[in-house]
């Protein structure tokens, strides 16, 4: 793998930034790392970070102008700067030394080496740097070991891990992103430390840690991150209702299966055909109303009725308390939560049109997404079971997909709206109209009458005469 050109081009004019200011200049950090993991794709964009021994503002400024460019945010009370170049985001910082108080996240900083700023690194791999001086053009700098933990796919601090999780406790949830990220394994003193250190985290901010939880859940396999989530005791720190999840109970030799462990598998089931981070959200979700809804009965063994509709509710308490957003994107989750059970429903069952219509109804353009949601909740270690649940859900999808190209349900709206229902038939605006309407949806929905402008008045017509009586 070999830098691109515009990459070449970028550390040149930087370099002789440097030259100008008389300071050092390297390149550490992510793009370091990625580099040796050949994971930069030349293509997409790519965030650069430059530590100088001297001002990385002064460094920034000079490197907008000899690049010519006005995309340059200074930020003094951080002695930082940003420059948007073309596909790039370069970050520009003077190298320092950090020193913190326990009850506070916030620094005492002050100007220190490359080696300073190297120890105040999260982790090795991501402390190594390249020189951009001409006597060593690009030479690695690596005091920590960094690359032999990139080969040997470790996570581990430069300093002691007690020091560095202390420091800054977001970097045990960070540690716990970069194993699933990259599937490396957390070095077994700093993962001794961060579980010895779960509680720290409570002085991090909501926003922060949500960052790091949203990009475990985007790892290729999930589950990785959220069983060492769990096992640290970090999961249990803002979330809850998943470790509720966890646990399996036994009355008169019946057994329910853990939640916790389903909702891991479907979450890494559906991690193999979306990249969406909320329908991953949602997968997270399906189960959360489980705990509370648990019954026993000698009937009908474990239950958990109503825990879709439970676990809707829960979903919005849970995105508030986590910073989450509370927009469409919160609907669009609750709406698959309180769904999930509908097409497994049917795929246990005779399935009729009507069905299948009231479930692309309310399903709405998420459909397809409710589908796959439902595909990946089919979970089981009897894998013959597993394939017998499969073969009744196409058979599912397949009607899914008959009924709708024959009816056109997708964000259904009946073809006579209250106002024309109000104009027609001479009503007034009150219950009768919506009961009309309600009438024309449901007929449609079962079939009655074909999804047409005048089946609808024809039937509305009707409708009216009948609720006027003899």
């Amino acid at each position: 793998m070999k830098l691109t050109q515009e990459q070449e081009h970028i550390f040149t004019v930087i370099a002789e930034a440097g030259v100008r200011c008389n300071q050092p200049v390297y390149v550490i950090g992510g793009f370091v790392r990625d580099y040796y993991l050949k994971r930069r794709d030349a293509q997409k964009e790519a965030d650069i970070d430059f530590v100088t021994v001297g001002s990385g503002i002064d460094l920034a400024l000079e490197t907008a102008r000899l690049l010519n460019t006005r995309q340059v945010s200074v930020f003094r009370n951080f002695g930082t700067a940003h420059i948007r170049y073309g596909n790039f985001d370069l970050e520009f910082v003077g190298a320092r030394r950090e020193s913190y108080d326990r009850s506070s996240r916030k620094p005492f900083v002050e100007n220190g080496s490359l080696q300073d700023d190297q120890k105040r690194r999260d982790f090795t791999i991501n402390a190594m740097s390249w020189s951009l001086s001409k006597g060593n053009w690009l030479d690695l700098i690596d005091p920590f070991g960094g690359m032999k933990d990139l080969e040997a796919g470790i996570i581990r601090t430069p300093l002691e891990p007690a020091q560095t999780y202390s420091d800054d406790p977001l970097r045990m949830m960070r540690a716990v992103r970069f194993a699933a990220q990259l599937q490396f394994h957390i070095e077994q003193e700093s993962y001794d430390a961060i579980t010895a250190m779960a509680r720290r985290l409570e002085i991090i901010s909501k926003e922060r840690i949500l960052e790091e939880l949203n990009k475990i859940i985007l790892a290729p396999v999930p589950s990785r991150g959220f069983k060492l989530l769990f096992h640290t005791g970090l999961l249990g720190q803002f979330s809850p209702e998943m470790i509720a999840l966890h646990g399996v109970k036994e009355v008169d030799g019946v057994r329910h299966k853990d939640n916790f462990w389903h909702t891991l598998q479907v979450l890494d089931n559906i991690s193999e055909h979306t990249d969406s981070l909320w329908l991953r959200w949602a997968a997270i979700m399906h189960d959360i109303g489980k705990p509370p809804t648990q019954r026993f009965s000698k009937e009908h063994g474990w239950t958990f009725h109503g825990h879709d509709a439970v676990g809707a509710a829960m979903t919005k308490r849970i995105f508030r308390r986590l910073g989450l957003p509370m927009d469409e994107r919160l609907r669009y989750v609750q709406k698959l939560v309180r769904l999930h059970l509908r097409p497994i429903a049917l795929a246990n069952n005779e399935v009729s049109d009507s069905a299948v219509r009231r479930l692309i109804f309310e399903a709405g353009n998420d459909i397809d997404d409710l589908m796959t949601l439902c595909r990946a909740d089919i979970t089981s270690k009897n894998d013959e079971k597993v394939q017998r649940y499969l073969r009744n859900f196409d058979h599912v999808e397949e009607l899914v997909k008959i009924v709708e190209e024959k009816d056109q349900l997708r964000n259904f709206q009946p073809p006579v709206d209250g106002l024309e229902i109000m104009e027609k038939l001479g009503l007034k605006p009150g219950p009768a109209v919506g009961e009309i309407k309600d009438a024309i949806t449901n007929a449609i929905l079962d079939g009655e009458i074909p999804n047409e402008r005048e089946a609808a008045l024809a039937f509305m017509y009707k409708t009216a005469r009948q609720q006027e009586g003899p």
